[in-house]
């Protein structure tokens, strides 16, 4: 494996070594708070698609109990309870989605009504408020060329910054040919794909997370393991059926600081041999994955991130509603990284930017309290 050399305004870190760097001075503090936050896995639900999944066979497969009280509430909520919740947080801009499984359970006639209506609403609410909100266009994957044509004009006709995929729609991985098409159309728009955790396929929950008791089951098929194994497999299958050598453009963003497979790259990387790709896996990691934390504050996990892919692949999120905690602390989190002003630029709102060949406007205009 190449070694990868991460330069800061104060130190060198090489691959197997990493130096802190001393907390910011009051003059840099003051900065940073003033620097644009972009949070990009930001969810929302409809009540349409509540009542789809309610009244679906397959629905949110055990899930739903995880969107009650608080949660329920500010999924529903796409206004100023919202933006109350940002700025407290020290959010400015929220790429909003819609929550796992989105429409991926769907029938496909129907999934493509609401993926429509979804985003239209998703649309409205950005021009409602179009400094707060960006969003990630809702796909009908049950209809993968219907999915392709509403990436289109999600990105072409709303202005959308690119599309959140739920992993697998029913038993179809990513990599299943029918979904070509879709990824076709991202990379010729230039525009990223979010893959977002799904709970593994019954089949495989039954095998491996089964045996517990309901409550258990669920918790290590879903956050405790599960859907980061599966999100992260997802990405390993795209690579191991071609995808990015069919479209070396394509850019896949995983959260959860990648998805557990990230951090067994070594391990990974002796897939090459036997798959005979065209490149080495790190290589496939480092030009065709961003990767971003949802909301898990571990400075820690940020340096290995740094160390596998380098700091202009890095993208902030917070996961909300999920890992919304009071006391700002997403903003905190950007304080405290051990990384210079240009890197927490990039990782704030800079390398968002590029990718999504978005404005690079400045925040320090105005604080994140004065709402428009």
């Amino acid at each position: 494996m190449a070694m990868v050399l991460i330069i800061t305004s104060r130190h060198t870190t090489h691959q197997n070594k990493s130096v802190a760097l001393p907390g910011p001075s009051r003059g840099r503090r003051k900065e940073i708070t003033q620097m644009k936050l972009i949070a990009i896995e930001e969810h929302f639900v409809t009540t349409e698609i509540r009542a789809a999944w309610a009244a679906s066979s397959i629905g949110q497969e055990g899930v739903a109990g995880f969107d009650r009280g608080d949660i329920e509430e500010r999924l529903n909520d796409l206004g100023q309870g919202r933006i109350a919740l940002m700025d407290e947080g020290g959010v400015d801009v929220q790429v909003l989605s819609v929550t796992t499984p989105a429409l991926h359970n769907l029938e496909p006639e129907e999934s493509v009504t609401l993926a429509r209506r979804t985003n239209d609403l998703v649309a409205a609410t950005i021009a409602n408020h179009p400094t707060r909100f960006q969003g990630f266009a809702t796909l009908p994957t049950a209809a993968p060329a219907d999915a392709a044509l509403e990436l289109e004009r999600c990105v072409q006709r709303l202005g959308f910054a690119g599309a959140m995929l739920c992993g697998r729609t029913r038993e179809k991985n990513l990599d299943h040919p029918d979904l070509r098409p879709l990824f076709a159309t991202a990379a010729k728009l230039g525009v990223p794909l979010f893959v977002h955790p799904q709970i593994p396929q019954r089949a495989v929950r039954d095998v491996y997370y089964s045996g517990f008791g309901e409550l258990t089951d669920t918790a290590f098929a879903t956050f405790a393991l599960g859907w980061h194994y599966e999100a992260g497999i997802q990405f390993v299958r795209l690579m191991l059926a071609g995808v990015f050598d069919q479209y070396p453009d394509l850019q896949i963003v995983l959260g959860h600081w990648g998805e557990v497979v990230l951090f067994y790259l070594e391990r990974l990387n002796s897939l090459a041999r036997v798959a005979e790709l065209q490149r080495p896996v790190s290589d496939y990691v480092r030009q065709n994955l961003y990767v971003t934390p949802s909301g898990m504050w571990s400075q820690s996990y940020l340096q290995r991130t740094l160390e596998l892919v380098g700091p202009e692949r890095i993208l902030f999120s917070t996961d909300y509603p999920y890992q919304y905690r009071p006391g700002g602390g997403a903003r905190s989190f950007l304080t405290d990284a051990a990384l210079s002003i240009e890197q927490k630029e990039l990782f704030a709102h800079g390398n968002w930017e590029r990718l999504t060949h978005s404005s690079s406007s400045p925040r320090s205009l105005q604080t994140n309290q004065q709402t428009p």
